[in-house]
């Protein structure tokens, strides 16, 4: 099966677990004013490659991805679900560990069609890297254009499953940076059991450049980038809502 690829990277360190073989898939939903890669948001552009071939990319260097595996990401992967699916199931054939780098974004709850495929395509998932915006839903709308129920809707499918998911989230200054909404994902996110890893990321402006390259106006204009120190304190409130979110769960019931 062939898909839209707008290209793959061989060394990734930051795409899961371990060395990992990386393919950007073409086109996106949304207008995230962060994206560094708006050169992927059209769908049915890119080059059109085939599984098979992806794969033996990734099978020359087999060993060098021993503790690591296969990651689509975008883009946004799930665009091409069927590729995807085609992908991964020939990838467990060979033992190689998958994952997903996605928004969420293309979920539809309540969709038979769209459930028993996604049933499908996790049953060959070895990981979700699942990125959370922002947890309301109109300033999630208007950082990315799009509302956020699909995607927390997404969060709770992959939870009543058993899907190993790894959170991200993007510190934009003075956008998602706002400790009350920070403490309410966190709050979110500890009533999911099957969250293994929070990444909490400073929004970095090394994307502008393509912008320009592109002939495209940046959306952030001159926003700073935030610092690390910024970064570590988002991490320890969403972790607070963490903590409350699972103090609660705990709490017999009845217990004020």
């Amino acid at each position: 099966m062939e898909g839209y690829v707008h290209s793959q990277e061989s060394f990734g360190t930051v795409d899961g677990p371990g060395v990992r073989y990386v393919v950007f898939m073409q086109g996106c939903p949304m207008r995230c004013l962060y994206c560094h890669n708006p050169d992927t948001w059209e769908p049915r552009t890119g080059t059109l490659t085939d599984s098979e071939e992806i794969l033996g990319h990734y099978m020359k260097n087999k060993a060098f991805y021993q503790k690591g595996g296969l990651t689509v990401t975008g883009g946004e992967p799930l665009l091409q679900i069927d590729f995807v699916l085609d992908l991964f199931k020939k990838a467990k054939k060979l033992d190689i560990h998958t994952c997903i780098d996605t928004s969420g974004i293309t979920f539809i709850p309540g969709s038979e069609a769209c459930l028993k495929k996604m049933d499908e395509l996790m049953q060959v998932t070895d990981l979700v890297m699942l990125d959370i915006k922002h947890i309301d839903p109109e300033k999630h709308k208007e950082l990315t254009s799009q509302d956020n129920s699909r995607i927390l809707a997404f969060a709770e499918y992959l939870e009543k499953r058993g899907i190993p998911v790894w959170i991200r989230h993007v510190i934009v200054p003075g956008i998602t940076d706002d400790p009350k909404y920070l403490d309410k994902l966190g709050y979110f996110i500890g009533g999911l059991k099957n969250v293994k890893a929070l990444d909490v990321l400073p929004y970095h402006t090394m994307g502008k450049a393509k912008y320009e390259k592109l002939g495209m106006d940046y959306p952030l204009g001159d926003l700073p980038d935030c610092t690390k120190e910024a970064a570590l304190e988002a991490r320890k409130l969403i972790m607070e809502g963490i903590r409350r979110r699972r103090r609660d769960i705990s709490k017999p019931v009845g217990t004020p």
